[in-house]
């Protein structure tokens, strides 16, 4: 995919920091229960840890039990790019940023009890949130 923004990975090394390099530019995964944005219950919005495209609202924020933040939906369908990833020997949906490219997670079709089935499982090190004024 052509990205609306384009750096090179010592501009992102150098912009993200090595925590945030590993995650966002080389697909990593924070540890589960550990991420800042897991318990925040307050309204507002969650951008791209990266470049801070808007992802996704509170409002599909919801508790999935899995240990990272998780949202039924995106802001827009256009904000994320959904690929296919087989890294692991099975097959899953990996969520990247529409606008960067930069890795936030992956998507899964258990988000039982939620309005699309879908639970968006992202790590919070991916994301910025800006709570509502």
């Amino acid at each position: 995919m052509d990205y609306a923004i384009k750096k090179s990975n010592s501009e992102w090394r150098s912009e993200l920091g090595p925590e945030k390099f590993a995650v966002l530019r080389e697909a990593g995964t924070e540890r589960p229960g550990t991420g800042e944005l897991l318990d925040e219950g307050r309204a507002g919005i969650y951008t791209c840890g990266a470049c801070n495209a808007e992802l996704f609202k509170s409002g599909t924020k919801f508790d999935s039990g899995c240990g990272w933040p998780s949202f039924y939906e995106s802001v827009r369908p256009e904000a994320v790019e959904l690929l296919e990833d087989r890294s692991l020997g099975s097959v899953r949906t990996e969520v990247r940023c529409a606008n960067c490219g930069s890795h936030l997670g992956h998507v899964f079709p258990d988000g039982f009890g939620t309005p699309t089935g879908d639970r968006y499982c992202m790590n919070s090190i991916s994301l910025n949130f800006t709570p509502a004024e």
